[in-house]
């Protein structure tokens, strides 16, 4: 069972093989060889595991997202809070922080946050007397504030797969997602006051500058979190009403956008949401397997009889997932890793609505970190930098977000102080 369990995906995942891929080849392989249950399980557990009524949100909320990145609504964004800033030292760094935060209140996608921002933010950064390591270090690593600042498309998938209430799991982000990006930029300010940029870009990025614009873009997940904490609508809900007002706003108030770009956008949407989906579909397979087998259950004699502590487990599980970040996005490591981990942190009493948190933000940073994360290869994508320079820039960010990784992981309160207040 080992060589269908634990090597054939390893050995897969490094021959490049896709990550449905693997977990099916896997799920099937230990089915045949270890198991007498019918092929007809296969479809059926593939099923089941998309049939869950949180998951409608993933599309709608990937539609919005793509919505806001054509509309212009980045740009707008952008420069308001470039023009709000002021002429403050380290104003062009501050505003990456600012608007990657915002951004992923608007769209819960890392990469979408970083190839908006790179394009309107790096030459303006340059020009600003800032290093360019550092540069590509601040736009790489500031996207992944996006995936812990709710409305967060990962704590969807947690959500559905642990089985926790998602508008706590929002909730539950907003102190966190806070936190690091406060983290950043005392670190920003504390590396400008050695490098000293100056402001002479400010007028090419205020040109996008609209306050009806900032406003209208800043009320979306205004409506989408109110509405969710309130118990006016649900996630799922939430996830439509933001299509609609996008939609409306990119056709009829910013004028940025035809019938025609609205349903190409669509049709990109549908693509990303169907790659998410088979992923889904097929961890579902995989994880139902393993706990067939009772992975989990041998995973939790091991960690009794080695009697570890909850911190002590928690720090053991912050390295690992920091190590398989760097390898395999959060949607596939959210939906294999949570059937298995969740028993062994309700048997520690560990909150899974804070574990949540903590995992959410473990794939966070491995969005930005070398050899393989997803940001890294935006950056160099969309601004054509040598990936070199993208790998040292990260360093100091690095150093940052783990050490807000480590407050957030030992000190639950940050997490759940708010919860109390959502049913």
């Amino acid at each position: 069972m080992i060589l269908t369990l634990v090597i054939l995906p390893v050995v897969l995942f490094l021959l490049g093989v896709p990550v449905f891929t693997v977990l099916l080849a896997s799920g099937i392989a230990t089915l045949l060889l270890h198991m007498s249950v019918p092929m007809a399980a296969v479809h059926q557990v593939m099923f089941g595991g998309v049939d869950k009524f949180a998951l409608l949100a993933v599309p709608y909320f990937i539609l919005a997202g793509e919505l806001m990145a054509r509309s212009g609504m980045s740009g707008r964004l952008i420069g308001s809070i470039a023009k709000a800033t002021g002429r403050v030292r380290a104003a062009i760094p501050l505003t990456t922080i600012g608007s990657s935060t915002l951004l992923g209140a608007i769209s819960g996608s890392s990469p979408a946050t970083v190839a908006a921002t790179a394009k309107v933010l790096y030459p303006a950064l340059i020009d600003s007397g800032a290093e360019k390591r550092f540069s590509l270090g601040l736009i790489t690593s500031s996207g992944a504030i996006s995936i812990v600042i709710p409305p967060s498309i990962a704590m969807i998938l947690y959500g559905a797969s642990a089985e926790q209430s998602i508008p706590k799991l929002f909730t539950a982000g907003l102190v966190p997602g806070a936190f690091i990006a406060l983290a950043m930029a005392l670190y920003v300010l504390w590396h400008c006051r050695i490098s000293t940029p100056v402001s002479d870009a400010r007028p090419s990025i205020e040109k996008d500058a609209d306050i009806v614009g900032f406003l209208t873009a800043l009320a979306l997940p205004v409506i989408v979190l109110s509405g969710i904490y309130s118990g006016l609508f649900s996630p799922t809900e939430a996830g439509g009403i933001a299509c609609v007002y996008t939609i409306l706003l990119a056709r009829f108030v910013y004028r940025s956008m035809s019938w025609k770009d609205i349903l190409d956008c669509a049709g990109d949407a549908a693509l990303l949401s169907a790659q998410v989906m088979i992923v889904v579909a097929a961890a579902a397979l995989f994880s139902w397997v393993l706990t067939v087998q009772q992975v989990p259950q041998g995973l939790l004699g091991y960690i009794q009889s080695v009697d570890l502590s909850p911190l002590a487990f928690l720090l053991v599980i912050n390295i690992v997932l920091l190590l398989l970040g760097c390898f395999i996005d959060p949607t596939s490591a959210i939906l294999v890793l949570t059937p298995i981990l969740l028993p062994i942190i309700l048997s520690l009493g560990i909150d899974p609505i804070h574990f949540g948190i903590v995992m959410t933000v473990n794939l966070s940073i491995g969005m930005f970190t070398p050899p393989f994360g997803l940001n890294i290869f935006v950056t160099q994508s969309v601004l054509q930098a040598d990936i070199r320079d993208i790998y040292r820039g990260l360093g100091g960010f690095f150093c940052v977000q783990t050490t807000a990784l480590l407050c957030i992981t030992y000190i639950p309160e940050m997490s759940l102080a708010l919860t109390r207040f959502v049913n």
